[in-house]
């Protein structure tokens, strides 16, 4: 048995698909290894600092956030007194955290793998330093990875073009779904669709946009909105605006009551401008929901051809939900092939996988 720490800046209680891949990741390879997750405090109110269940501890460690990047020293002490035969598996969407552990494995003689989530836009009032960051440092950090984890084979074209990446280096791992959340095909009835939306609450996920199509759908549909973020009081006084009585924003969910809002659902939606595997989508094609997303990158590698996806632009994704409010044939065939595709994602072949890389090229 191995000690590998995943080292990532979020973590559940902390909402977001990158949150809940390093859980289930963590959890999967605890089953034969030694397993500890490196963390903050942010977004983890009520959760101890320092937890053990059986092979998996978890240590969170007090941090600030400074537009939109965690700042968490206490980390690098963690690291450093790891054992130096650990697996480092960071995983990497803001800034300071990969150039810290690329330091510190540097100077312990370490290698380590990088899990590539998603090139992410500048936003906030320091994001025009973004471009800078990618360029001279962010390239630097991945080229020196001994492996970087990739969603799609579209990302792995991204990172040896843009970052220089060796192409050896670079291994697609697509994100997986927990068993909790597979269920039988249902048929559709007739009646007001129930449409879901589950993600956070940001830019980047244009939950503005799917509020304009609402606007423009002419089908009796009904919207619930599951999840939290930066954009929720803004989208709520959207909705008003609007007059859509027949959205609902319930706050996040977890667990037991993200699969309950799953089951409950008729169809899914992801208005999202980019995505890298969106892991929404994923479970959302476990509970064989019929999926409608924005042709966007993300969401076309795993959607083209199971999903049914739009424009990014308000009237093309209100036209994709009137149709599969109103084709009940369309529906049905939608839910089919969402479980269908899903039966490849489960959680333990991608951790097997996982496994695989640590042993090619830690070893």
């Amino acid at each position: 048995m191995s000690t590998v720490l995943q080292i990532t800046p979020y973590y559940p209680p902390h909402l977001g698909g990158l949150e809940r891949v390093v859980e289930s990741l963590a959890d999967g390879l605890a089953e034969r290894h030694d397993v500890r997750v490196v963390t903050t405090t942010i977004g983890s109110e009520g959760a101890p600092r320092l937890s053990r269940r059986g092979t998996l501890g978890v240590v969170r460690h007090r941090s600030v956030e400074v537009a939109h990047t965690p700042i968490a020293p206490g980390m690098a002490r963690t690291l450093l007194r790891s054992p130096r035969r650990s697996v480092l598996h960071l995983h990497s969407a803001h800034a300071l955290l990969p150039e810290m552990v690329a330091l510190l494995a540097r100077l312990r003689g370490q290698r380590f793998v990088l899990h590539f989530h998603l090139d992410v836009d500048a936003s906030g009032r320091l994001g025009w330093l973004l471009p800078a960051y990618k360029r001279h440092v962010f390239g630097r950090v991945l080229r020196a990875a001994a492996a970087v984890l990739v969603l799609t084979p579209s990302q792995a074209d991204f990172v040896t073009a843009h970052y220089g990446v060796a192409p050896g280096r670079v291994f697609v791992v697509p994100n997986g779904v927990g068993d909790q959340y597979f269920m039988p095909v249902r048929e559709p009835v007739e009646g007001t669709l129930d449409l879901l939306y589950v993600g956070r609450l940001s830019p980047q996920k244009r939950v503005d946009r799917l509020l304009e199509a609402m606007a423009l759908v002419t089908r009796p549909v009904r919207l619930r909105v599951v999840g939290d973020g930066e954009d929720r009081d803004e989208l709520m006084a959207q909705a008003e605006r609007l007059g859509l009585r027949n959205v609902h924003f319930s706050g996040p969910a977890l667990g037991g009551d993200l699969v309950r809002a799953y089951a409950s659902a008729g169809a899914f939606v992801l208005p999202s401008d980019k995505e890298g595997m969106p892991l929404v989508a994923l479970e959302a094609m476990a509970a064989a929901l019929p999926v409608i997303a924005t042709r966007v990158p993300g969401n076309t590698e795993l959607l083209d051809g199971t999903g049914l996806l739009a424009e990014p632009e308000p009237a093309a994704l209100a036209e994709a939900i009137d149709a599969v409010a109103g084709d009940l044939r369309l529906r049905a065939d939608l839910g089919r092939r969402s479980a269908q595709v899903a039966r490849r994602h489960r959680w333990d072949a991608v951790v097997r996988q996982v496994e695989g890389i640590y042993t090619e090229v830690l070893s």
